[in-house]
């Protein structure tokens, strides 16, 4: 950030600007950069008006908030990127597709907005936030608001397109960067190979479900394919899991953070025949995760101790005696049973008449 001056009404404060090398930045830059392809070329149902409301929502609740806590204009990146990422993943029902400049539910997103920044202040441990704000602001809306009022965007955007090329190529091009650069791609490579594993058995125990976009329902590989090259969970993957701000600090406590989040998201997918309660059970994991961290810091090695190595701790785990290596597998197999069950109400669904 770049600190300069501001007087208004007689006083002086300082008035603190955006800097190029920001990460926060680049992640505006990518979702903006999809918000863009969305409207003029993947047909997202989202208007200008209702991308704004977030978006300036945030800001202004932001740089009040900061104002009067801290006396200074600070610009607000982490706000507009939390009315940004809302943007990108809510959409209200009834919006006229193909309308960019239409008002309808603008409130609603505003509402859900600025109520995802202010569990940034509210909800804390040991002076900060636990929970991503767009993530748990989300799920709280769509669980409360109901599919009659609004959804999350889909998992499957449109054919592989010039449209859908460039839009993978943004999303993984500027994850792949931002990630390494703020040391969490071990995080999002884990959580994206733990949700394969775990999708992958629901999709050979035969699940379905029913999406807006597909006639028939979605089953088997078909779903585990939707599920794992899907740009809405790329996102959700490179961008809302790697808070740096919510997740643990050490190589260790970021591994495990990421499968086990994979492990929640997966579990609370597994029962769900729509797609809507698919989208909602893959970004509660995160919620979930996030609450239960300050119990996860007390299991795992301190950052930067001799403990936080991923390869000591491996050897430690199955190096070291049968009986360590049996209760890894059998840890394994529980969770992966366990998975298999609760996707029960999701086998063999047939196409309704």
């Amino acid at each position: 950030m770049t600190t300069r001056t501001l007087t208004l009404a007689g006083g002086t404060y300082p008035l603190i600007l955006p800097n190029i090398r920001d990460p926060r930045l680049h992640v505006a830059a990518v979702i903006i950069t999809i918000h863009v392809l969305g409207q003029v070329a993947l047909g997202f149902r989202v208007s200008v008006p209702q991308i704004l409301a977030a978006i300036l929502t945030c800001a202004i609740l932001e740089i009040v908030l900061t104002f009067l806590t801290a006396r200074a204009f600070v610009w607000p990146a982490s706000a507009m990127l939390t009315g940004s990422g809302v943007a990108l993943i809510l959409r209200a029902a009834g919006t006229p597709p193909g309308d960019h400049w239409t008002l309808h539910s603008w409130e609603v997103f505003a509402a859900v907005a600025g109520l995802s920044l202010l569990t940034k202040y509210v909800i804390r441990y040991r002076g900060s936030h636990v929970f991503n704000p767009s993530n748990i602001g989300l799920v709280v809306a769509f669980v409360v608001l109901g599919t009659s009022r609004v959804e999350p965007l889909d998992f499957w955007w449109a054919p592989l397109n010039g449209a859908m090329i460039a839009a993978y190529a943004v999303i993984l091009g500027g994850g792949l960067l931002i990630t390494r650069r703020l040391r969490l791609l071990a995080l999002a490579a884990t959580f994206w190979l733990g949700l394969a594993a775990g999708t992958g058995l629901l999709a050979v125990s035969g699940h379905c479900m029913t999406a807006n976009w597909s006639f028939a329902p979605v089953c088997g590989p078909d779903f585990w394919r939707v599920i794992v090259t899907s740009p809405e969970v790329m996102i959700f993957l490179f961008f809302m899991i790697t808070d740096p701000k919510t997740v643990p600090e050490g190589r260790v406590g970021r591994i495990a953070f990421g499968l086990l989040v994979a492990v929640a998201s997966t579990l609370l997918m597994a029962p769900q025949t729509d797609e809507f309660g698919t989208k909602v059970g893959l970004l509660a994991g995160l919620v979930v995760l996030c609450g239960v961290r300050p119990v996860l810091d007390q299991l795992i090695p301190a950052p930067g101790s001799a403990d936080d190595d991923v390869r000591r701790l491996a050897t430690r785990l199955f190096g070291r005696g049968a009986l360590r290596v049996g209760l890894a597998v059998l840890s394994v197999f529980v969770v992966g049973a366990g998975i298999v069950f609760a996707g029960t109400p999701a086998r063999g669904m047939s196409v309704p008449d």
